[in-house]
């Protein structure tokens, strides 16, 4: 489980002297809210079933791994795996967690030097698009928050009641950790 603690936020906050703490707080709030998206949807009956706010979560986390990989060595390909791969709700909940982990460790471990680098985005051919690390870990969480949104909007259309999310929630909760249970 991650754990964004006092103590070791300021560990990780060691190993870079001009990181953007909003940064930081992005990808803090991103495994947080993800989490509490978790919890609801398994939480209400109707939800679970529903073909979007399964598939939702799954686009969600896939492009968590993408930007991860992009950031990364890639010393790899990229796999883009199917919902369909994710027999149950609980092994599709289990994946997020690998990106939020390598998000943690990535962090832990990056030099300011390497959050300015450029990189170029893949996926974007015409025209090419180049960006900086820093910029594509803004991006990998501006994404998610909007499409828990979206998954926010058809919770109360199946009569649920989405959680409360947003970033300044997260701040007035003391920036808590990620309750994966």
């Amino acid at each position: 489980m991650l754990d964004f603690s006092q103590d070791v936020v300021e560990n990780i906050a060691d190993n870079s002297t001009i990181m953007n703490p909003l940064l930081r707080d992005f990808c803090g709030h991103q495994a947080w809210a993800d989490a509490e998206h978790w919890r609801v949807i398994e939480a209400h009956t109707a939800a679970a079933p529903d073909e979007a706010i399964r598939n939702r979560p799954h686009h969600i986390h896939t492009v968590q791994h993408a930007f991860m990989w992009a950031v990364g060595d890639r010393a790899t390909g990229f796999a883009v795996p199917t919902a369909g791969e994710f027999a149950t709700l609980a092994e599709l909940k289990a994946y997020p967690r690998g990106s939020h982990e390598a998000i943690d460790r990535f962090l832990a471990a990056v030099t300011d030097a390497r959050l300015e680098e450029r990189i170029s985005m893949p996926w974007f051919t015409d025209p090419p698009l180049s960006i900086t690390v820093t910029e594509a870990l803004t991006q990998c969480a501006m994404h998610s928050h909007y499409h828990r949104g979206q998954n926010a909007t058809r919770l109360r259309e199946l009569a649920g009641e989405p959680p409360l999310t947003d970033l300044i929630a997260w701040y007035w909760k003391g920036r808590p950790a990620p309750a994966w249970a």
